[in-house]
């Protein structure tokens, strides 16, 4: 009867999960929620049918169940891989679907990039009533005192870049055995993600210009805040391989959890360097410096 149950391939047939549901469900939560979340802000209603969703909780419930199936279905594939299930046809296909998420990233953030330059480039050219109301025919628009590049930005693109570096060190120790260096290299890592983080949100305090005063603090908020927001989410993910590192997981042999955290890093590296350059420097060149 065991020889009739023994499995003679390298594919992972995962039990039944209650997570594909759940997690729908949540977001679907969190899409009307936000909706809803809005029309509260704005003091209006939200009628859906004779009920009223104007309201912050319901976009909070979906949050809430989608960050606890986030934390029960990555727990059960951590669990998976303890048990042996991950072959190495199924590790393959993991990696495979991490390059495919950080492509659509890419992608996200080519949108950002294009609303940038449709608007930076052709500030009257195109649209011309309506680009130069809202430019006054030029880039930065007129008015708009711009952050000095070579300030807080370079500091935090010196970090990432050295964050960078940090957690590449922690890969090559995790590929010689070597735990305690692995462990003082995420850390370090986990703090400069920190730091990076703490040094936007005070250069988003003194910033001269809002969200809603013209079409550059738009693009530049966009930007800059879904990258901002990519860092936190990439130091959690750090953090918790800091974690699992601790309790002696990882070998030099199947790391993918790791991998995977590694990889999204140095695209929030790249994702950085293009937005310094694009926003930052070019955006910057001619404009009056906000000190």
């Amino acid at each position: 009867m065991a020889d009739g149950h023994k499995v003679n391939h390298d594919y992972h047939i995962i039990d039944p999960s209650p997570w594909p549901l759940i997690g729908s469900i949540g977001a679907l939560l969190m899409a009307v929620g936000g909706v809803g979340y809005m029309r509260w802000l704005r003091e209006e209603s939200f009628d859906i049918g004779v009920v009223n969703l104007a309201t912050p909780w319901i976009f909070v419930i979906g949050l809430v169940i989608v960050l606890y199936t986030m934390f029960a279905w990555w727990s059960d594939t951590v669990k998976e891989s303890h048990q042996g299930h991950h072959t190495r046809v199924v590790s393959m296909h993991l990696r495979y679907g991490m390059i495919l998420f950080i492509a659509s990233e890419v992608m996200f953030f080519v949108a950002w990039f294009w609303a940038f330059f449709d608007a930076s480039l052709f500030p009257a050219e195109v649209h011309q009533v309506m680009r130069t109301e809202f430019t006054g025919g030029q880039w930065p628009p007129k008015g708009i005192e711009v952050l000095d590049p070579w300030h807080l930005p370079l500091f935090n693109t010196i970090i990432l870049l050295l964050s960078g570096t940090t957690v590449t060190w922690a890969h090559h120790a995790l590929l010689h055995n070597e735990r305690g260096m692995l462990k003082a290299m995420l850390a370090i890592t986990v703090a400069l993600g920190i730091l990076f983080s703490c040094v936007q949100a005070y250069e988003y305090a003194e910033a001269p210009f809002t969200f809603h005063d013209s079409i550059y603090g738009a693009t530049f908020f966009m930007a800059t805040g879904f990258h901002g927001f990519h860092v936190l989410v990439g130091t959690i993910f750090l953090l918790i391989c800091l974690f699992r590192a601790m309790a002696g997981h990882f070998t030099p042999q199947k790391h993918f959890g790791f991998e995977a955290a590694a990889w999204y890093w140095h695209f929030v590296d790249v994702v950085w360097l293009f937005l310094f350059c694009a926003i930052y420097v070019w955006a910057s060149w001619g404009a009056t410096m906000a000190h």
